[in-house]
């Protein structure tokens, strides 16, 4: 089949032309047009509503077992020891002689110190006689005023001298004794710091006696922590190496002054039934309820930490804010929260990482807290 030839004609030519340009236009105008935009995809996190919760304040410290009343003992005076006649754990009496000094030095002491008061009581016997004869002879007239007088000064000096020398041979006769050092009370020895050959000055201590008696659990408490304890205060003591046994007590004394390196108060705690079975030294529990606070609890996931600050994130108005909080402790998997939130607040506890300042954000759930 033969198709007709078709002419083009000018006019023809002209109309493909400007066909062609509108479409060239046109795919140009296409490219040029930024690209559709999707919807942005809203993040759906899970929050839970803060609310107050009302939790009693433990206070926990670790203790040990010491006796109520314990003696530092001391020498009175210094030398060197040459004999000690105990052993750390031993039972002992009042009386009982526990270590010995030298008594060499205090022993020439007390020599001179006898030969003196020997002198002042012979000299004080010649005056004293004196007087007497002289008083006798003024009574006959035989001498003035002026001699008995004088013989008086004499009498009232050499008396003197004499109580004088007496108190010193006395005193000497103390440090005798001072070189045994000697137990107050029955008790246990619980520490030895002196050693035979050691060279001790007076007032150091050498040894610990424990009392036998009453018992108590002694702890340190820090000073932030001291206003939240009390005299009086109720305690319960847990002993580790008798399979945890349990006793209650009761906070008997608070150190006045903080431990100079430490920085720590010591605190009494009196037991009102101490375990046979508990020994001096050993280790206890010390729990103290320093009463029911108000709580805000957040989970321990829902802080954001950023270097030493912590923070969470909170949602207000659908969108997502970053609050800074102070923590006060952890209870179990929840964090106290201290400043920074409210009850009511809707905190952010998952997926916190991908967060940003503003992002609108929609709620799984909520979960009252």
């Amino acid at each position: 089949m033969n198709l007709p030839e078709i002419k083009m004609t000018k006019k023809h030519y002209m109309v493909l032309g400007a066909a062609a340009v509108l479409f060239v236009g046109w795919r140009i105008f296409s490219a040029l047009q930024p690209p559709a935009l999707e919807p942005p995809v809203v993040p759906v996190v899970r929050t839970v509503t803060i609310g107050e919760t009302a939790a009693n304040d433990m206070a926990v410290y670790p203790g040990e077992v010491r006796g109520k009343f314990e003696s530092n003992l001391a020498f009175q005076v210094a030398g060197k020891i040459v004999a000690r006649h105990i052993n750390l754990g031993d039972a002992v009496r009042a009386g009982q002689v526990l270590m010995e000094l030298d008594p060499k030095d205090v022993q020439q002491g007390y020599t001179a110190a006898k030969a003196t008061y020997q002198a002042a009581l012979s000299n004080y016997e010649v005056v004293r006689d004196n007087y007497k004869r002289y008083t006798a002879l003024y009574e006959k007239g035989a001498v003035s005023t002026m001699i008995r007088d004088e013989h008086k000064t004499r009498y009232d000096a050499a008396a003197s001298q004499l109580e004088s020398a007496r108190a010193q041979l006395a005193t000497s006769e103390n440090q005798m004794g001072y070189t045994r050092l000697v137990s107050d009370h029955d008790g246990t020895v619980a520490s030895i710091s002196g050693e035979i050959g050691q060279v001790v000055g007076a007032g150091t201590p050498v040894a610990t006696v424990v009392q036998d008696g009453s018992r108590e659990v002694q702890i340190y408490v820090p000073e932030n922590r001291l206003g939240q304890i009390r005299l009086n205060q109720p305690a319960t003591i847990t002993f580790w190496a008798l399979n945890d046994l349990k006793a209650s007590g009761h906070i008997s004394e608070i150190a006045s002054m903080a431990d100079a390196v430490t920085r720590t108060y010591k605190v009494k705690v009196s037991v009102d039934s101490m375990p046979e079975q508990a020994r001096l030294g050993m280790t206890a529990k010390v729990v103290l309820n320093t009463g029911t606070v108000k709580s805000i609890l957040v989970p321990t996931g829902a802080i954001y930490q950023t270097g030493d600050r912590s923070q969470v994130w909170v949602i207000r108005d659908k969108k997502a804010t970053l609050v800074p909080v102070k923590t006060a402790g952890f209870e179990g998997s929840n964090v106290r929260i201290k400043e920074g939130l409210n009850q009511g607040d809707v905190v952010v506890t998952g997926g916190i990482t991908k967060l940003a300042e503003g992002q609108e954000v929609r709620l799984e759930g909520s979960v009252e807290k």
